[in-house]
This record gives C-alpha cells, structure tokens and sequence, in this order.
C-alpha cells in the first residue's frame, strides 16, 4: 500500500507547514527539513497532519531532543485532537509548547520576546 506524501513548505524562516500524514514512509523529508532549520525555535504547523503512526511520534520527539540539546526549541501549532490523544497516551505532551494556530505561536513567543 503507498502512503500519502507529505510536504513540508518553509512557510518563513524558522517556520514549516507539514501537509499530510507523518508516517515512517515519510519521516526522511521532516527529518531532513528540521535539521536544515538553524532557527532557535522551529515552529511546525500541524494543521494538515491528519495523523502520524509511532515513527512519526518518535521522529517529533527526535527533534525536540536534538533541538533542546543545542538550545533550540520546536514549538507546535494546529494539532489536531486525533494527534494531541496520540500525544497525551504516549505522555509526550509536556515536552512541546503546542498553540491552536500558527499565528497564535508566533504571536505569544514574539511578543514574550522568547522566539
């Protein structure tokens, strides 16, 4: 069975829309878009990831950890409630600040000047 694709656009510098599902066939190009990332906070939105099996989970988690290793942060925004009960479960939550938009990331962490 072929997995949908997912896109990951460089919407602005330090911010990347994944459009479609985030799944071990897949995790390669998220991977390889993060890392090319050298923002201290990467911003994923998640407002077109319908869903994401383990791989997926685990490759976020891989992110924040390297991330969190050079004093960067990934923050997340748009995360769907199929994702966030993944999330919850998994008890991985607590490790990401997650907002309802995009917009709503970017605007608390400018303005907290922390991003």
């Amino acid at each position: 069975m072929v997995s949908e694709p997912l896109i990951v656009d460089q919407e602005a510098p330090g911010v990347l829309r994944l459009r479609g599902p985030l799944t071990t066939e897949n995790v390669p190009s998220f991977q390889n878009a993060v890392r090319r990332d050298l923002s201290p906070t990467v911003f994923l939105d998640l407002t077109d990831v319908p869903y994401m099996d383990s791989a997926g989970l685990g490759s976020l988690v891989s992110a924040y950890i390297s991330r969190q290793k050079n004093g960067q942060r990934v923050v997340l925004a748009g995360v769907n409630d199929r994702v966030l009960k993944l999330f919850e479960i998994t008890r991985v939550e607590p490790l990401f600040l997650i907002f309802p938009s995009i917009g709503d990331a970017l605007a608390a962490l400018l303005n907290s000047g922390r991003a």
